[in-house]
């Protein structure tokens, strides 16, 4: 079984800071960290090569920076890494990203699953996976908290909802995209990192992938991000103190004389 992990590279949220005159995100001297929902997709695919001796190829797009996550995750037992950098990769949205990585994972091959986080911590759209598997036209399940091998050709998952939990049965080649509870990620191991600091890491562009360079990157973008900005801090706030009961009192008091509907 060969599993592709696609991860992102992301700033750490701790120390984003938002330019007041651009009203853009300040990258300068912010640490870049691989987003904390796609090493739990890398865990997923991990314990499944630990179990079935699957083969495990994590793929990125961003910077040539960007090898240095995927170092990271062949420091972790990755088989195999590979880079998406081109500059007509530049300015893409979810969709022209969905594009690019569907391209490379085509280009592979022989994938019989594709594992990604939930979601981007920069972006939290939550639709590069769903996107891959509609443009691969393959089944996916989503908020998958944990997948059995059934077979050569179909797996079953446990998916969190508001509701509960959800039993699929999925045929492969299938795309999920898994929370948390999939299981903490492993920490690195000393032979696994040696072999990550001299492993050759392929680069692949919109030419090796066979993409028309009018529909990747900001080209083949339906959607712009114009401006990012803080929310205004709120000055209207109060705080209730007090046993339960008093605050119940204090709120319903606070509303009548606020003349809220209803009240």
């Amino acid at each position: 079984m060969h599993i592709a992990v696609c991860i992102k590279q992301v700033p750490d949220t701790k120390n984003v800071r938002i330019d007041p005159d651009t009203h853009t995100l300040v990258r300068q001297g912010v640490e870049s960290i691989i987003n904390p929902f796609d090493l739990f997709a890398v865990e997923a695919a991990l314990k499944i090569k630990d179990e079935n001796n699957a083969r495990v190829t994590v793929v990125t797009m961003g910077p040539p920076q960007a090898t240095e996550a995927l170092r990271d995750t062949l420091g972790l037992g990755v088989d195999d890494a590979v880079l998406l950098s081109d500059r007509a990769f530049a300015g893409s949205d979810t969709w022209a990203t969905s594009t690019t990585l569907s391209a490379a994972i085509r280009k592979m091959g022989d994938v019989d699953m594709i594992l990604c986080g939930k979601q981007a911590i920069d972006g939290d759209t939550a639709q590069v996976g769903p996107e891959m598997a509609a443009l691969l036209d393959v089944p996916y399940a989503t908020f998958v908290k944990k997948i059995d091998l059934l077979d050569g050709n179909s797996i079953k998952v446990i998916r969190q909802t508001d509701e509960g939990t959800e039993v699929w049965k999925l045929p492969t080649p299938a795309l999920l995209t898994v929370i948390k509870e999939i299981g903490e990620p492993r920490v690195p191991s000393l032979r696994f990192k040696m072999r990550a600091k001299k492993a050759e890491i392929p680069i692949w562009g919109a030419a090796d992938l066979g993409l028309d360079t009018n529909c990747v990157g900001l080209c083949g973008s339906f959607t712009q991000v114009v401006r990012v900005f803080s929310p205004p801090r709120r000055t209207d706030r109060i705080l209730i103190e007090g046993s339960v009961e008093e605050q119940v009192e204090r709120l319903l008091q606070y509303l009548k004389q606020s003349r809220v509907p209803g009240i």
